[in-house]
C-alpha cells in the first residue's frame, strides 16, 4: 500500500509564510493528480488546490488564489504547497492526497491516497 508522507506545517504569524512537501513512499507510484484538501475540527475537508502530474496543470480554491503555488517535482515524485500570505483563517490541518482519477480532481471523494496531514496554525 503506497502512503503518502507530508510535512511543513508550523505556526506562522499573519503574513507569513510556509511551505508544504509530499511524497510518495514508493517512489515509482503514479497517480493523475496530486490534491491538497484542508480541515478544521468537527467540519468537512476543504479543497485547496491540485495538479496534474504531466501537465503541471494547476487548479486552486478561490479563497487561496495568488497566495499558494502548487508546483511538483517528478524526478522526487514530490509536490510542494508554497503558502504565502497566510490568514489566520488558513489554520487547519492540511492533507495532500493523491488521485487515478482524470475526473472530479477538486473533490475529495476520488482520492483514494492520503497522507496524515500536517497542522498549519497562522496567528494573528
Amino acid at each position: 500500500q503506497v502512503q503518502l508522507v507530508e510535512f511543513g506545517g508550523g505556526w506562522v504569524q499573519a503574513g507569513g509564510s510556509l511551505r508544504l512537501f509530499c511524497a510518495a513512499s514508493d517512489r515509482t507510484f503514479c497517480s493523475y493528480a496530486m490534491g491538497w484538501f484542508r480541515q478544521l475540527p468537527v467540519k468537512e475537508r476543504d479543497f485547496v488546490a491540485t495538479i496534474v502530474w504531466y501537465s503541471g496543470s494547476t487548479s486552486y480554491a478561490d479563497y487561496v488564489k495568488g497566495r499558494f503555488a502548487n508546483t511538483r517535482d517528478n524526478a522526487k515524485n514530490t509536490v510542494y504547497l508554497q503558502m504565502n500570505n497566510l490568514k489566520p483563517e488558513d489554520t487547519a490541518v492540511y492533507y495532500c492526497a493523491a488521485t487515478l482519477s482524470g475526473a472530479s480532481i477538486t473533490w475529495d471523494g476520488v482520492y483514494r491516497y492520503w497522507g496524515q496531514g500536517t497542522q498549519v496554525t497562522v496567528s494573528s
